[in-house]
């Protein structure tokens, strides 16, 4: 099965993606985003240096959650510190020590630091032990470093059990 089917996981994401871009559930959407969602990770599994391994892909649906509350809270403060009344921001970058083991965890949190307004992923130490981050307008900083840690990284060591 693992032949056929070597990423179950990005197989439905695919199809549901396919589903929802098409918004049809015609038999030819159906049929083509199937085929789609099965033929792609099959061509491109070579380009993978090793599987994707996500233990707890339940707890995807609350982290993304969580995700999509962060980024509409931050476009409002963002807008909110740009169009309000001029003050002085305060902008740094911060030194992020990363707890994940996972190549691809890491990737995650860095996306997800450049995708909530405000903050941007800079640079990963070539020891993956720190991850650089740009934020706009830090107040505390140590604050900030354990907001990333406890909203974000804690759940993907989860999720991907690193």
């Amino acid at each position: 099965m693992r032949h056929w089917l070597p990423q179950p996981l990005m197989s439905c994401s695919l199809w549901l993606v396919w589903l929802l871009l098409a918004e049809s559930l015609a038999p030819g959407h159906l049929l083509l985003g199937g085929l789609l969602a099965l033929g792609l990770p099959l061509f491109t599994a070579r380009f993978w240096p090793e599987m994707p391994r996500i233990r707890k892909p339940l707890l995807l649906l609350p982290y993304l959650a969580v995700l999509l509350w962060d980024i509409t809270l931050a476009n409002l403060i963002v807008a909110r510190l740009i169009l309000g009344p001029v003050r002085e921001l305060r902008p740094s970058f911060i030194r992020l020590p990363l707890d994940l083991d996972s190549d691809l965890a890491i990737v995650v949190l860095t996306h997800t630091v450049s995708l909530t307004p405000g903050t941007v992923s800079t640079h990963l130490s070539p020891d993956r032990q720190f991850l650089l981050i740009h934020a706009l307008d830090v107040e505390n900083e140590a604050e900030l470093i354990a907001r990333i840690k406890q909203r974000y990284e804690h759940p993907l060591k989860e999720i991907f059990a690193c």
